[in-house]
């Protein structure tokens, strides 16, 4: 590779090195019946299953697949037609008190058990979200019992 190009590519990767903070992307499955992969390739091994609503952070996008990383960790290819910017949360813990304004001294006005998809509403300030049950339900609940934000 010619120094001038090689000197672009390094300033480049000291750049976003130097970024402090990343953002993480989440997107959430569209489709019923997503097909998760060990390679970015419909011939891969197929890993697992996922419903629609599954959240999945991104963790790298190559020609119509994308890398994701689920709840448990585990990595995976899924091809990005099958995902949605709608964004959902995961419940993480064993049963998620959702409250009816950001504060968690205000009503209860659901709970939500471990694994339960939320459609994630907004983003609150002092590690609240706003979220909406599949039944319509809305709420508040904290940033650390769910996974997806």
């Amino acid at each position: 590779m010619p120094a001038p190009r090689r000197k672009l590519i390094t300033a480049a990767l000291v750049a976003v090195m130097a970024t402090p903070g990343w953002a993480l992307e989440f997107r959430s499955v569209a489709e019923n019946a997503a097909v998760l992969y060990d390679a970015p390739s419909a011939k891969a091994r197929k890993l697992y299953v996922v419903n629609p609503g599954y959240p999945v952070e991104v963790v790298v996008v190559v020609e119509g697949w994308v890398k994701v990383r689920d709840a448990s960790g585990e990595l995976a290819w899924i091809e990005s037609k099958h995902l949605t910017d709608r964004r959902t949360v995961m419940v993480k813990v064993p049963l998620a008190q959702v409250h009816q304004s950001a504060d968690e001294s205000a009503p209860v006005v659901f709970q939500a058990q471990q694994n339960v998809i939320l459609e994630l509403v907004d983003v609150v300030s002092g590690g609240w979200l706003r979220v909406r049950h599949r039944d319509g339900e809305v709420g508040f609940v904290k940033v650390a019992q769910v996974w997806g934000a």
